[in-house]
């Protein structure tokens, strides 16, 4: 206790009057204190320094040639802030792959990169297939840009430096002009839902009337303040399947999985779907509320409901018509399937460990405990009100008229596909 004492009193901030106060012993303990303070300091910038410098200096060697590529990698976002970088944190997914491209000084700087990417994910949300486009450091000569076999091994360099849960699988050499954004064909999301108390036939009826073009504004989040106005999108394809097919149990742990496919998508449009399926699978809504929310002109304005956890969503895959020869390193993926396999050990126990106290509390003190589905936030409520008696949120019309207003409205025709 008196070290701890001591220690404190040691680490005050002292005024005039208290310096005054001190014995000629205790003077001496804090000048040692700030000088050794002084010292860390010290040590701390030349170490800076050094390492930009360091830095730099690599920077500064020149790209002797250049390729255009697309990078295909995977991330968890459980821990992210979003893919795309903010002032605010460093806590995105961008944020550590330009991070990496630095390091590894396969890029100048993000501004000369030529980079696109082909979705962005918020807050929470996981991808198996992201890809962009960029220009990375080539060793092959500008005339020799064929010779793929002899090309840096893209995704082990970056893979070295990018945290485990974000990694890359396949890189693949392309034309200068493809954009990982605009070229896309066609994007997949995916989203894992135990069935707990959910009627998987009702949900799979409801979800095939989304099939198709339709008005999406009142299954996602209106983005009028930057310029998105145009809300029909065209979903090519959409199920709901287990998860593990050979799964021969069906109860509240069986764990499903609904595969959608389109070209585009709006701004939390699969989180607002997956919210009205589960209103549906729980039985609070009928299957025609999908037709009552598509039919715009009848319903204009979005009934205000909780979207759907952003956990269980992911990015899956990024489709492209043109020419490419995605390249994997087995050497490479192997290592990836370690940190992959790694990962899923540790968060297994921790889903293993939980059950087993469930298993034993329901042994221990049998209750009869609705089972409820946790990834929608509506089961929080004391009182379920139906959509369609609740209150509304502003028109698209009302809402250009806001932004018009304010000078702030910017018409994009093909706005970023966004979830």
């Amino acid at each position: 206790m008196a070290s701890v004492k001591i220690k404190k009193q040691n680490n005050k901030d002292f005024n005039l009057e208290e310096l005054k106060q001190l014995t000629n012993d205790q003077l001496i303990e804090k000048i040692k204190s700030l000088q050794a303070h002084n010292v860390q300091l010290k040590t701390l910038l030349i170490k800076s320094s050094t390492e930009t410098k360091t830095s730099v200096n690599r920077l500064k060697k020149p790209f002797d040639s250049s390729k255009h590529v697309l990078l295909k990698f995977f991330y968890l976002g459980w821990d992210y802030q979003g893919f795309v970088v903010q002032e605010d944190t460093t806590k995105t997914i961008e944020h550590y792959l330009f991070e990496s491209l630095t390091r590894t000084c396969l890029i100048k700087d993000r501004e000369s990169s030529n980079y696109h990417r082909c979705g962005r994910t918020d807050k929470g949300v996981s991808s198996f297939g992201q890809v962009i486009s960029i220009d990375l450091r080539s060793k092959l000569s500008a005339d020799n840009q064929h010779d793929i076999e002899n090309e840096l091994d893209y995704c082990k360099l970056l893979n070295r430096v990018l945290p485990d849960n974000i990694q890359c699988v396949a890189w693949s050499p392309v034309k200068s002009d493809v954009s990982a954004r605009f070229d896309c064909t066609g994007r997949t999301y995916k989203y894992f839902f135990p069935k707990s108390c959910l009627n998987i036939e009702k949900m799979s009826r409801a979800a095939n009337n989304l099939l198709g073009t339709h008005d999406f504004r009142n299954f996602c989040k209106m983005d009028v303040g930057n310029g998105v106005v145009e809300y029909i999108r065209n979903i090519l394809f959409i199920n709901i399947s287990l998860f593990d097919e050979n799964d021969t149990e069906d109860n509240e742990r069986t764990m499903y999985v609904i595969t959608i496919r389109g070209k585009a998508f709006l701004w939390h449009q699969i989180r607002c779907i997956m919210a009205v399926l589960f209103l549906i699978g729980e039985g609070k809504e009928e299957e025609t509320i999908i037709d009552e929310l598509l039919d715009v002109n009848k319903n204009s304005r979005k009934p205000e409901y909780f979207m759907a956890s952003e956990v269980p969503l992911n990015l899956f895959q990024c489709d492209y018509d043109i020419e490419n020869n995605w390249r994997y390193d087995e050497s490479s993926l192997s290592i990836v399937k370690a940190k992959l396999k790694s990962m899923w050990t540790f968060h297994n126990i921790k889903g293993t460990m939980i059950l087993s106290m469930l298993n034993e509390l329901d042994r221990s003190c049998p209750t009869d405990l609705e089972i409820q589905n946790y990834l929608h936030l509506e089961n929080k409520t004391k009182r379920y009100i139906p959509l369609m008696a609740r209150k509304r949120c502003e028109s698209l019309e009302e809402k250009i008229k806001h932004y018009v207003k304010r000078s702030r409205l910017e018409i994009h025709n093909e706005p970023e596909s966004t979830t």
